[in-house]
């Protein structure tokens, strides 16, 4: 199977800054304060919209009881907090088109 080649960083702000007329260094800087806001508003208010890609949102999950592949043997997990993403549908659409009955 041939390697995925997926966008990196570097790749993101000299787009932006191409797409912006903005230099690189400027368009870093929004990337990482775009990035320190999401953490900033998903952390208080649990969720956070990224406007036309989608939403953070921090859920609680309860404690259940799991297994231990290696014995079967039944183990306590604690209840904790996650972080999920959920792509908005328009998103969805565009990437994976819906099928046709």
């Amino acid at each position: 199977m041939a390697e995925v080649k997926r966008m990196t960083q570097t790749q993101l702000v000299r787009e932006l800054a191409g797409n912006l007329g903005v230099n690189n260094k400027i368009a870093k800087q929004f990337v990482e304060s775009y990035a320190a806001v999401a953490v900033r508003e998903t952390k208080k208010n649990g969720v956070f919209v990224i406007p036309g890609i989608g939403r953070l949102v921090r859920v609680e999950r309860k404690a259940r009881i799991g297994r231990n592949p290696a014995t079967g043997e039944p183990i306590k997990i604690p209840a904790k907090k996650v972080v999920k993403f959920r792509v908005a549908k328009a998103v969805k659409d565009s990437i994976v088109p819906p099928k046709k009955k």
